[in-house]
């Protein structure tokens, strides 16, 4: 069957080891999935085996340590690979991997001086390091818990032999379980990072100074790692191309180190940025890029590897997000193999859908934080796209058991609450009516794609609406759902997902036409003129300060709270808070937190602080709200006679205002009950 990514899909034979394509989940940590020895559980092999069912070559487990005692820096259950007795679990999770065709491996760490990063972890709270410095995040970390720094633990030549033969061992542990293949986690300023690094390393013995010293470690590890698991097997090892930190290693020394270990390894694995950084999150942004960066970030840097190493195999990581763009890069010399991480935890299955033609079926990554807090405060690591991530035991083959009994179901609005409702009633069997108001499915979504850095967002929106072109589902567009209307059906079910609207604040001359809700003014083209108001700083409100800052319009944000309001998709290292933070700080923008509109005028503004109660007055050729959303909750309440009382469900934002993975994960969760 002939299909449109020859060069993704076509396989490849390493060292007698056979990769069935180009594809690599690019290594996840698994901190949490360890038992309390840090050997693999039946729910690590769980949670890859979607990854391998859905058509990647390569499953990778990230993070292991090769001795929990010295670097431990994922918490206590953090899987380790220093005794024979991991060997059954790696060889459970190995055969996982060949029963859907694809190479299982494992990526093998030590962390070195990042280990402060974890609290009460089982390795102390310094770690070791090529020399006995106090890092820069050491002293963060240390100001941060009230204590004196700590050096580092320099490594004697004895203490590198020994983690020398910890690494070696780890592999050869890996190939006994049934792997034809491992990782090396030489990458963002771990241990094998750290020797090479001249920020680390102020050795002057032969581990130090020069490339050739630097890059001894490393050198050491790949010869007694090969030494031991043979010719038959692959190694892979990771660099960061670039650690974009003053001091640090950067990409022509890189360069160096390569042409030094090319021979040692078999795939280089190209990342960027570095871990252990603190009070400097934007060096760790090329590890994992927000949704502001380009797409395609890293693989520059894998382009110019090739170039100057032309028989090397290359992998790259970073922002790429389908099999189109893979296939752009192998097929265009960039890289042999392209490794993804966010975008196949969106959608395990793209590798397969991309092969059988079923394009549109593919759920973009958003390249949120992956990591969000419900409104209790608690963190949870989920997709904001795939429903299912996570929730193995319950789903274990990632899709929505059929219903016991089929119904007929209506679902009302087609934001990306109502058609996830809609596809997991699909799913389950059940006959599916959705009603949608206006032209196009979308909702909010449609105004949350505009700006230009939104373009995750826009895929997102061209996902939602490619679904109408092949559901069974019976979908009503331009028709509004009534009561009258919906009671003559005989629906068993209904859910309501009418999403939300902007708040409006209530103060004198909010109605004047020079007052729009910022997204509408944009979807508008209305021209805003030189002097922007933006009331609120949200991530909306930043999002629009920043774009009319660069075209060189003046911009005053103004702010209720002290500082602006980070949204939890958005909010950490991981996340786009940094960028927003950063794009804030602009002589076009005048910041006004603790501030209060009270009033709106022809061409300005009134804003009074919060404390003092003090006005002034902002001039304004446009005034853009952007001051959160509110649950069309009561509108729903009017569905409530069309079906039995216990039958209505209201979900997504007319329930809460809650971004796109609340609104995934309520219709879901609703949905699958039924």
């Amino acid at each position: 069957m002939a299909h449109k990514y020859p060069h993704v899909f076509e396989p490849m034979m390493i060292r007698g080891v056979y990769f069935k394509n180009r594809i690599e989940l690019a290594p996840p940590g698994c901190g949490g999935g360890g038992d309390e020895n840090g050997f693999v559980t039946p729910s690590v092999v769980e949670y890859f085996r979607p990854y391998a069912r859905g058509g990647a070559a390569i499953i990778t487990v990230g993070n292991c340590s090769i001795d929990i005692t010295e670097c431990n820096d994922e918490g206590p259950n953090q899987l380790e690979l220093r005794f024979d007795e991991c060997i059954p679990g790696l060889s459970t999770f190995a055969e996982m991997c060949r029963s859907y065709g694809a190479q299982g491996s494992i990526e093998i760490n030590h962390c070195g001086a990042t280990q402060g990063n974890v609290p009460d972890s089982k390795a102390g709270d310094n770690g070791f390091g090529p020399s006995a410095i106090v890092t820069a995040a050491e002293l963060v970390r240390a100001q941060q818990q009230g204590r004196a720094p700590l050096k580092l633990r320099e490594m004697t030549k004895e203490k590198i032999e020994e983690t020398v033969q910890k690494y070696a061992a780890a592999a050869l542990r890996c190939k006994k379980a049934g792997m034809q293949m491992a990782m090396f986690h030489g990458a963002h300023g771990n241990l094998l990072a750290q020797f090479f690094s001249p920020y680390f390393n102020r050795r002057t013995d032969e581990y130090g100074g020069s490339i050739k010293n630097r890059a001894r470690f490393a050198v050491e590890v790949l010869d007694a790692t090969r030494e031991l698991v043979g010719e038959d097997f692959v190694i892979e090892y990771r660099i960061s191309a670039d650690e974009f930190a003053e001091g640090h290693t950067h990409f022509p020394e890189t360069l160096q180190f390569i042409d030094i270990i090319k021979d040692k390894m078999d795939i280089l694995h190209v990342s960027g940025g570095l871990h252990d950084t603190m009070g400097e999150p934007w060096h760790m942004r090329p590890m994992v890029q927000p949704y502001m960066w380009d797409w395609m970030y890293n693989v520059h840097f894998a382009e110019k590897i090739k170039k100057a190493f032309p028989d090397l195999i290359v992998a790259t990581v970073g922002s790429i997000k389908n099999i189109a763009q893979a296939e752009e890069i192998i097929a265009s010399g960039k890289a042999d193999f392209v490794a993804m991480k966010r975008a196949l935890q969106a959608d395990p299955d793209m590798p397969r859908k991309y092969a059988e033609g079923r394009e549109w079926e593919h759920r973009p990554c958003l390249r949120c934080s992956c990591f969000f807090m419900d409104k209790y405060g608690v963190f949870k690591f989920k997709c904001s796209v795939n429903p299912y991530f996570g929730r193995n035991s319950e789903y274990p083959e990632g899709r929505a058991p059929r219903a016991p009994l089929k119904k007929k179901v209506a679902v009302i609005g087609g934001g990306p609450a109502g058609i996830q409702a809609m596809q997991t009633l699909v799913e389950r069997g059940h006959d599916v009516t959705l009603y949608e108001q206006s032209g196009e499915v979308g909702g909010n979504v449609k105004k949350a794609a505009l700006l230009p850095v939104k373009r995750d967002v826009r895929q997102y929106l061209e996902y939602l609406q490619k679904q109408l072109l092949h559901t069974p589902a019976r979908v009503l567009l331009n028709t509004k759902a009534t009561p009258e209307l919906l009671a003559k059906e005989n629906y068993d079910a209904l859910i309501v997902a009418i999403g939300a609207v902007p708040v409006v604040p209530d103060v004198p001359g909010i109605e004047k036409p020079l007052v729009h809700w910022a997204p509408d003014a944009h979807a508008k083209g209305i021209d805003v003129g030189d002097n922007v108001v933006i009331i609120g700083a949200g991530v909306i409100g930043m999002e629009y300060a920043i774009h009319y800052a660069g075209e060189g319009r003046n911009v005053a944000l103004v702010e209720l709270k002290d500082s602006p309001t980070i949204s939890t998709s958005v909010a950490g290292v991981l996340g786009g808070e940094y960028d927003l933070l950063q794009g804030i700080k602009n002589e076009k923008i005048r910041l006004c937190f603790n501030s209060i509109l009270k009033k709106v005028g022809d061409d300005f503004v009134v804003i009074a602080d919060v404390k003092t109660g003090a006005e002034k007055e902002i001039p304004a050729s446009t005034v853009l709200l952007a001051a959160g959303m509110k649950p069309r909750f009561i509108e729903a309440q009017q569905f409530r006679t069309c079906v039995p009382p216990t039958n209505l469900f209201v979900i997504g934002d007319c329930l809460e205002v809650n971004e796109i993975h609340g609104a995934v994960s309520t219709a879901f969760d609703i949905a699958v009950q039924i």
